[in-house]
């Protein structure tokens, strides 16, 4: 059984999908069962930063940077997405990256506790939490 939100990639063609509303059955994506992606949470000696990092800016305003030091973005190497979803998994805002671009994303606070998801096109999806 998917649940909300869950993020599938096909290994054969590279396809990703987020689980909208879940179900029964087996995700299957050019005749093979998809596998379903866990975030990564720490790092051990990558020299680019990946896990997401909330950083205030004012009352009402947090950017979710890649990486405490901020995650290259070259044609070869860069974050493709970044999604925020509310604890309650009931809000959810994504942005697309593309290379040359900075590896950020800004969000209003809207009072409730956020997880950041982020996917790198080579070490694939990390996650971090706000405060």
């Amino acid at each position: 059984m998917t649940e909300k939100l869950e993020l599938y990639k096909c290994n054969v063609c590279g396809n990703l999908v987020q689980v909208i509303l879940p179900g029964e059955g087996e995700l299957v994506c050019c005749g093979e069962p998809m596998e379903l992606l866990n975030p990564q949470t720490e790092e051990e000696g990558k020299t680019e930063k990946h896990v997401p990092v909330f950083i205030k800016q004012n009352e009402n305003e947090e950017i979710i940077q890649v990486g405490s030091i901020p995650h290259p973005m070259e044609e070869s190497h860069y974050i493709m997405f970044i999604e925020a979803i509310s604890d309650d998994k009931n809000r959810l805002e994504l942005k697309y990256l593309y290379p040359q671009e900075e590896s950020k994303m800004f969000i209003k606070e809207g009072g409730e506790r956020v997880c950041a998801l982020e996917y790198c096109n080579l070490h694939g999806l990390w996650e971090g939490k706000s405060d």
